[in-house]
């Protein structure tokens, strides 16, 4: 199975602890605060893989996590920074938020890497809160949590040329004549469930990647068949190649499935009508497609279209079509363009909760991220731990606030669910 898209859950490394220490050397009883800073957590990084062809690793893992900080420790010895977590996927990912939608990452050349999460920061050891009248600081700074996101990748194969076509034309006999690529033929509909690449040479260091995109059928914009999983595929083609059944064995009038094709490319995306066309006219060994080659060429050849004869059982025709895609593949500058959407990079430094100061059923609460790391670092047994608290949240506004809702002396308050009685 060819696994295209991949929901997966991320999550940085938290930064440590700063470590509560204090000096305790020979001859010097009342060292002073000795507590180390606390290591970055790791972050997770994306990185393009040109060996890597397919999303299926993810399918069987979703959810990655990266190595935690170490904690600060005495004698202001610094945490271990967290392991960056490096996860590779093919070339021609696209990352997507989950929860918006929006693109954060276009991931298109070889070992490109991309900061999807960031680790969280470690905290400050005591040894960073010591001022000339804090000469013993007993508390330290907690290490933040990392950036968490749940993100979709969706794999858009960067191929230069894409054969089109209805099922069962001979796109994927044509892609393995043309290169070493070797798909599933059979003489049935859908025999391709994914999308085949293979790489044509033409001479040393002259080669382009070939890509037969599996059948389409009508209503294949809305989901029909396997429409709008494959369609997605044409995107990043530079050049379109056309395949038609000239023989017209099946019933159908191959001028007719020109259009029809054409319709549902048009209607997944309307950038799609800017692509280079050329129309294969396949099974010419067959009696019934001499006729038919004269209507396709007076249909087509007066608008712009070139019409390339040819018979993938028989090998005629293939190698004028092998050039004439080369051709046309270096008259057009590469552009891997996302169509379908604007690339918004949206990754960014975690940010601080809002502290939230209100009053609710009669109670006074205190909520936020900032607030909560406070309260995790304060000593509360210690008077400068307190003191510090006390000043940090006057700093802040907290008190200021509680002032303003109606706060009064002995009321309490509750601290991100810890209960303190209030006093100016």
């Amino acid at each position: 199975m060819f696994v295209d898209v991949a929901k997966i859950h991320l999550k940085a490394g938290k930064g440590g602890d700063g470590a509560v220490a204090f000096r305790r050397e020979k001859y010097e009883p009342s060292g002073g605060p000795d507590g180390g800073d606390g290591g970055d957590g790791g972050s997770i990084i994306l990185q393009a893989d040109e060996g890597i062809r397919t999303l299926m690793d993810f399918r069987y893992k979703r959810s990655y996590k990266a190595e935690n900080g170490e904690n600060g420790r005495n004698k202001k010895q610094y945490g271990k920074k967290g392991q960056d977590l490096i996860l590779k996927v093919p070339v021609g990912t696209i990352v997507k938020d989950a929860e918006t939608g929006k693109v954060i990452a276009d991931i298109k050349e070889h070992n490109q890497q991309v900061l999807i999460v960031k680790g969280g920061k470690g905290g400050r050891g005591n040894a960073k809160f010591a001022t000339p009248t804090r000469r013993a600081p007993r508390f330290a700074e907690p290490g933040r949590k990392g950036e968490e996101r749940t993100v979709i990748l969706e794999l858009k194969l960067l191929a230069d040329v894409g054969l089109v076509g209805f099922p069962n034309v001979g796109k994927s006999t044509i892609l393995s004549i043309l290169s070493d690529a070797k798909p599933k033929i059979a003489n049935y509909h859908f025999t391709t469930l994914k999308p085949n690449l293979g790489v044509v040479r033409i001479d040393d260091e002259q080669s382009f990647v070939i890509a037969d995109i599996p059948g389409l059928i009508e209503g294949a914009h809305k989901g029909a068949g396997l429409g709008l999983d494959f369609l997605r595929h044409v995107e990043r083609t530079r050049v379109l190649v056309h395949v038609l059944d000239a023989s017209g064995l099946e019933g159908r009038n191959p001028i007719e499935d020109f259009y029809k094709i054409n319709d549902e490319l048009f209607k997944y995306n309307e950038k799609l009508k800017e692509k280079k066309q050329i129309i294969v006219a396949n099974k010419m060994d067959l009696p019934s497609s001499k006729e038919w080659l004269v209507k396709i060429k007076e249909e087509f050849e007066p608008k712009g279209y070139e019409v390339y004869p040819i018979s993938a059982a028989t090998r005629e025709g293939i190698d004028r079509l092998k050039y004439a895609m080369w051709e046309m593949v270096k008259r057009i500058e590469t552009n891997y363009e996302t169509f379908d959407e604007e690339i918004d990079i949206t990754v960014e430094e975690p940010k601080e909760d809002p502290i939230i100061v209100k009053k609710e059923n009669g109670k006074f609460i205190v909520e936020g991220s900032f607030v909560e790391r406070l309260l995790y670092s304060i000593n509360f047994d210690d008077l400068e731990s307190v003191r510090y608290f006390q000043k940090v949240i006057r700093d802040k506004g907290i008190v200021d606030k509680l002032i303003e809702l109606g706060i009064e002396e002995s009321d309490s308050v509750f601290i991100c669910g810890h209960e303190f009685e209030f006093f100016q």
